[in-house]
């Protein structure tokens, strides 16, 4: 006899933790491997943040909070709003969640029923693809590429033959590291909004950008959702510790989703997280290290033949077009990985029709690593 198993659990595996458990393999085995693969900063969470935490497990009764979290911290993400982009976020509109993960599930039932239609650009994160498959939602793919910067346009979504329940957008995007601006924000909120269409604006790589920064959904109006996360700027990934802006009509829903859900974020994550915005010289540090990275990297890729390279505005990470040298990039990571021990991703994870010709380099760790890095690609592709 056999058991009933869900089609849920059917979706594809998140590539990227494939490749970090095959170069964790070799690192076990005395190897010594450069991991360029997964989306994490190198450097733990800021001083302060530590110290918080080490202060409520002494004084703190660490039980549940509030389904939305703590009232301090939901009124420092809004103090974040005003400082950073001259917005005014009522603090009721605020959820904080377990991660940005949590945000998504959340934000996806909550505005999205079974059959829906929900477009997303393609490459793009692959968990919403799966989390949305995997809720009965339908994906509706927008093939990007260069020509529009690997990013959605309003013009893009008119030429759709199909009516939409929402899109998702990145700005930073994962894996590109590419930028919407404003007046391309602009359009698409205005599309959206004339069209009914519920849009989702994930911004957790805002504060990793290099030439500008990132504008804010929310400059455009109210009726979108934004997410956010400690995980990347912040540098708080395990803490799993994330949140929402929500518009009106969905606080309800989402609180009621994450009272059955979730409960409640981390306790001991929330009463860190509060001194986080006050990090600020720590988390600076962090990003010139990051430009340091890109900087090394975007000199000495092209010189292992990894010279067609998306443009890298913001987050961390190099999305490579390897058509060039090879047709299987999956093939060609773990070639690269098994003689180089370097561990890079292949497009798969993000783009399921092109991304056999892209391979994804995160620069997030040590810019020693980077150095090695690149010495160690530039002698494989030219021996």
């Amino acid at each position: 006899m056999s058991l009933k198993v869900a089609k849920r659990g059917a979706v594809p595996p998140f590539i990227v933790m494939d490749v970090m458990r095959a170069a964790n393999e070799l690192e076990a085995q005395g190897n010594n491997i450069i991991h360029m693969e997964v989306g994490q900063p190198g450097s733990g969470a800021p001083s302060g943040v530590v110290e918080a935490a080490a202060h409520a497990v002494r004084t703190e009764r660490l039980g549940y909070t509030d389904a939305f979290g703590l009232p301090t911290l939901r009124s420092a993400i809004a103090k974040h709003y005003k400082d950073t982009y001259e917005i005014d976020v009522p603090v009721d509109r605020i959820a904080v969640t377990t991660g940005s993960s949590g945000a998504f599930v959340l934000s996806f039932l909550a505005a999205f029923d079974e059959g829906d239609k929900v477009a997303l650009a393609a490459p793009g994160y692959p968990a919403y693809r799966n989390i949305l498959t995997a809720l009965g939602i339908d994906v509706i793919e927008i093939h990007v590429g260069p020509e529009t910067n690997f990013q959605p346009t309003s013009e893009l979504l008119s030429q759709l033959d199909v009516s939409l329940n929402g899109l998702i957008i990145a700005s930073p995007s994962n894996p590109t590291g590419t930028m919407i601006d404003a007046d391309g924000l602009s359009d698409i909120y205005d599309y959206c909004h004339a069209q009914n269409i519920r849009l989702i604006s994930d911004e957790i790589y805002h504060g990793i950008t290099y030439d500008e920064a990132a504008e804010s959904v929310l400059k455009f109006g109210d009726d979108a959702v934004v997410i956010n996360s400690f995980s990347k700027y912040f540098s708080m990934t395990g803490w799993r510790l994330g949140w929402m802006i929500l518009p009106s009509d969905l606080i309800r829903p989402v609180e009621c989703l994450a009272q059955n859900l979730f409960i409640s974020p981390p306790a001991i994550s929330q009463h860190a997280g509060v001194v986080v915005f006050e990090c600020h010289d720590e988390l600076q540090g962090n990003l010139e290290k990051y430009a340091e990275n890109r900087a090394l990297l975007l000199q000495e890729l092209p010189k292992a033949g990894f010279d067609k390279l998306a443009s890298a505005d913001g987050g961390f990470y190099i999305y490579a077009d390897v058509s060039e040298l090879t047709n299987d990039s999956a093939a060609f990571c773990k070639a690269m990985l098994t003689e180089t021990g370097v561990a890079a991703t292949p497009g798969a994870d993000f783009d399921p029709d092109r991304g056999h010709l892209f391979v994804r380099f995160s620069f997030a760790r040590d810019h020693a690593d980077m150095v090695e890095a690149a010495k160690r690609l530039v002698a494989w592709r030219n021996k």
